[in-house]
């Protein structure tokens, strides 16, 4: 059986070098380059904190392209970045996993296009937890009984994009089963700009940014005399790897592009 060939970018961040630690252990993965916005030339392994790969980073994404043989490329940088990463690899017929958040819709509809055009599989998850996959699915579901709902979501004072795409796609999904609503009091006044957090179709998403946390999400649904609350927590970032084995290994079967874990889940 062939390795399938893998290139990650953003190999020093705290999600990137989790993806390189997954790798290492996996029999049919095979890690044939870096993508990073430094230390071109330099070697994986020249650094003390991640796996011992005798692989090249490099700078320029169409360089890389040109010099390796690749079947996919594991994106898990920022929304600026992983947007260029996803078309670059697409027009190079390396499949995309991406695990960045932040994109437009614009930009997913034009990826989706070329993914088609192409006829090559993508995979874009707002998040790569199977718990959290299933938090937004159960989500999902509650919805078509508690319309009256909030999104709570929690993450590291480091993340850049508010609110977490994780929490976004919840609020979508639950849009699929619930007709739009405004909440709360007909009459109900912010004394503070923002208090009662950003607003998709009548549902309030609220986010906190701490140190110390990683990546937490509630969705709080209410209804007369009771509340029901759906809760999902990745307490290390070992937590997305299983989903992001599970997206390399199903993006390699896919002829278009597919937004969510949740749709390829059996």
């Amino acid at each position: 059986m062939s390795k399938v060939k893998v290139i990650v970018a953003g190999p020093r961040g705290k999600m990137g070098s989790e993806a390189l630690r997954m790798i290492e252990k996996q029999d049919d993965l095979e890690l044939v380059a870096c993508l990073d916005h430094k230390f071109e030339g330099k070697k994986i392994n020249e650094f003390e904190d991640l796996p011992n790969f005798d692989v090249d980073i490099y700078t320029d994404i169409e360089q890389c392209f040109q010099a390796v043989e690749a079947d996919v490329l594991v994106d898990l940088t920022t929304p600026e970045f992983g947007y260029l990463h996803t078309k670059t690899a697409i027009q190079y017929g390396i499949r995309p996993v991406v695990g960045t958040t932040g994109f437009s819709d614009e930009q997913l509809q034009e990826l989706t296009d070329l993914a088609e055009e192409k006829g090559i599989g993508v995979i874009i998850a707002p998040n790569f937890a199977l718990g959290a996959v299933l938090m937004m699915q159960f989500a999902k579901w509650a919805a078509k009984y508690f319309p009256d709902v909030e999104i709570i979501e929690k993450h590291h004072d480091r993340k850049l994009d508010a609110p977490s795409g994780t929490a976004v796609k919840t609020a979508q999904l639950i849009q699929e089963e619930r007709e739009s609503k405004t909440q709360g009091h007909p009459d109900e006044k912010e004394t503070i700009q923002g208090a009662r957090g950003a607003d998709v179709d009548g549902m309030k998403i609220h986010s906190m940014r701490l140190p110390g946390l990683v990546a937490h999400q509630e969705v709080v649904f209410g209804s007369a005399g009771e509340n029901l609350t759906i809760k999902h927590d990745s307490f290390h970032r070992e937590s997305f790897m299983t989903g992001v084995k599970l997206a390399i290994d199903h993006v390699m079967k896919l002829d278009l592009l597919v937004y969510g874990l949740e749709n390829i889940l059996e």
